[in-house]
C-alpha cells in the first residue's frame, strides 16, 4: 500500500490499545471504538507474554475484518502477517523496516516511529514507510519520559514530507484541534480513550472524528 493510499483512506482517528490482559475487557473496548466510526486500530500491549499477544492479535484482527478497520500490530511484524492484520509499525528498536516490507509484503501498511527526528523521518520514508509518527506532542501517561516534539516542528514534517503524518502522545479531544489545523493525517490515541468506561468509548471515538472531519473538510475548500 502506498502512502498515498493511506492518506486517501485515513480518517484521523488512531486508536491504540493498552496493556490490557483481560481478553473480554479488550475486545468491549475495540468494539465500542470502532462502533464510534474509528477505522484504525493499534495492538499495542507491551505485558503480555507471546502466547496472549498472539490470542489477542487473531481476536482484533477478526474484530477489525468485521467492522472494515485496519489493525496494525505494534513491534512485531510475524505477529501482524500471523493473524492477517494490515501492517506492522516500528519504533526505533523493532527492526528494519526493509526487512518488515519483505516479511509483510507491498500492499501492507507500514508506520514508523520518529520522534522528533526529521532526518530519520526522511530516511524511513524513503525505506518504505507509509506514515511517520512524531511524538510526544504532549506529556504522555504511556511514556513519560518521551522528548517533546513542538508543533512547529509537526507544522514542517506535515508540510516537507510526501507522506501522511501522525500525531502521538498525550492527545485529548481538548488539544487536538491544534494538530489537526497543522495537516497531520493521523490522531494517535490511548489513554484518552481506553481510561474511561467502554459506554463512553464509542461516544469519544465519534468526537475526535468529527474533529478531525471538521479540519479536513475545511483544508479541501
Amino acid at each position: 500500500m502506498s502512502h498515498s493510499q493511506v492518506s486517501s483512506c485515513c480518517t484521523g482517528l488512531y486508536a491504540l490499545t493498552p496493556d490490557e490482559p483481560d481478553c473480554g475487557k479488550l475486545r468491549a473496548m475495540a468494539e465500542a471504538v470502532m462502533a464510534g466510526g474509528c477505522r484504525w486500530l493499534q495492538y499495542r500491549n507491551k505485558s503480555a507474554d507471546p502466547a496472549t499477544r498472539r490470542v489477542q492479535a487473531q481476536m482484533l484482527a477478526e474484530q477489525c475484518r468485521a467492522y472494515g478497520a485496519r489493525l496494525i500490530v505494534n513491534d512485531d511484524p510475524f505477529l501482524a502477517r500471523e493473524v492477517g492484520a494490515a501492517g506492522a509499525h516500528l519504533g526505533r528498536d523493532d527492526g528494519d523496516p526493509q526487512a518488515a516490507r519483505t516479511l509483510l509484503g507491498a500492499n501492507a501498511i507500514l508506520g514508523v516511529t520518529c520522534y522528533q527526528d526529521i532526518a530519520r523521518a526522511k530516511a524511513m520514508r524513503r525505506q518504505g514507510a507509509d506514515y511517520l509518527a512524531f511524538g510526544a506532542i504532549y506529556p504522555s501517561p504511556s511514556k513519560p519520559h518521551a522528548l517533546p516534539v513542538s508543533l512547529a516542528l509537526l507544522r514542517r514534517a506535515c508540510k516537507n514530507l510526501d507522506t501522511p503524518i501522525c500525531a502521538i502522545g498525550g492527545i485529548t479531544l481538548e488539544n487536538a484541534a491544534p494538530l489537526c489545523r497543522a495537516g497531520i493525517g493521523f490522531l494517535a490515541v490511548c489513554h484518552d480513550l481506553f481510561a474511561r468506561p467502554p459506554e463512553k468509548i464509542a461516544s469519544r471515538a465519534a468526537a475526535y472524528q468529527a474533529l478531525f472531519q471538521e479540519f479536513f473538510h475545511d483544508q479541501q475548500r
